[in-house]
């Protein structure tokens, strides 16, 4: 696989982009569909070094993926417009990181339970008074046990990360001009 062409923006700190994608909190899965890009925006959790999200059983990113599993879910951040007096030179503030990796129905119910109480604690910190219960998981989450939810999990074969940081004086607030 092919890194970063952009070698100055590279980020390479394994901490930075564990931290940046346990933060974000929207993604978008890429898949082949026959000949055709097929894109999705999703919630996400990243844990154990894996990505996980879920979604309604059938549909047609279920089927995209049952056809070819292989994806690219890309998350980015988009921080605010870097100002220069040269107008060629103004620029964009982000972070974004791609990972690369087979998407796969998650049938066990442990790692199902545990991924969607990391969701749960990502999306509404402090809602729930005590931990999702399993019997509910298992009753929710999977067509394979007849419930409305399919959970998947991307194992990562391949990360790409870029970063263009903050430029705290540079950074265009309305009004400001040269």
């Amino acid at each position: 696989m092919d890194g970063v062409r952009y070698k100055t923006r590279e980020v390479l700190d394994k901490n930075k982009i564990e931290k940046f994608l346990q933060q974000s909190r929207l993604g978008h899965l890429g898949m082949v569909d026959g000949h055709l890009p097929y894109v999705v925006p999703l919630n996400f959790v990243w844990t154990n070094e894996k990505l996980y999200f879920h979604g309604a059983t059938g549909g047609r990113r279920n089927q995209v993926m049952d056809a070819n599993p292989e994806v690219c879910f890309t998350v980015c951040e988009e921080y605010g417009t870097i100002t220069d007096p040269v107008p060629a030179k103004t620029d964009t503030a982000y972070m974004s990181v791609i990972i690369f990796g087979k998407a796969e129905p998650v049938v066990d119910l442990d790692e199902a339970t545990h991924m969607l109480q990391e969701m749960i604690n990502k999306y509404v910190p402090g809602y729930y008074n005590r931990p999702l219960p399993q019997q509910h998981v298992d009753r929710y989450r999977s067509a394979v046990f007849g419930g409305p939810v399919q959970v998947y999990r991307i194992d990562p074969y391949h990360i790409t990360a870029k970063e263009n940081p903050i430029e705290t004086d540079k950074m265009f607030i309305p009004g400001k001009n040269v």
